[in-house]
């Protein structure tokens, strides 16, 4: 489950859910291809980042920082599993249903 502040909610409501836009998609592809993967492999929304090793467990707390700085949300530690994490496009689910 994750928290979010109350400005940014009323923000998202305004403008849409930042999270389950294109423009985040790409950002949060961007920050894994650059800031994460130390591969120079090219990931796709459905890569298996976790179990192909392209993204170990440092990596993960990287990415859950990421998008709670971005989406000024607090993702609740228990929500950190593999299903959630394991490729872009389970993030992107994760976060349109948290």
């Amino acid at each position: 489950m994750t928290t979010p502040d109350t400005n940014a909610t009323a923000s998202a409501a305004a403008a849409g859910d930042p999270a389950t836009g294109s423009a985040f998609a790409d950002r949060l592809r961007a920050f894994i291809q650059g800031a994460v993967v130390a591969d120079d492999e090219v990931i796709g929304d459905d890569t298996d980042l976790l179990l192909t090793g392209l993204v170990d467990s440092l990596g993960v707390v990287m990415i859950v920082e990421w998008i709670e700085v971005e989406l000024s949300i607090t993702i609740d530690p228990a929500d950190v599993v593999l299903e959630h994490f394991q490729t872009i496009d389970a993030m992107l689910g994760f976060l349109r249903t948290a």
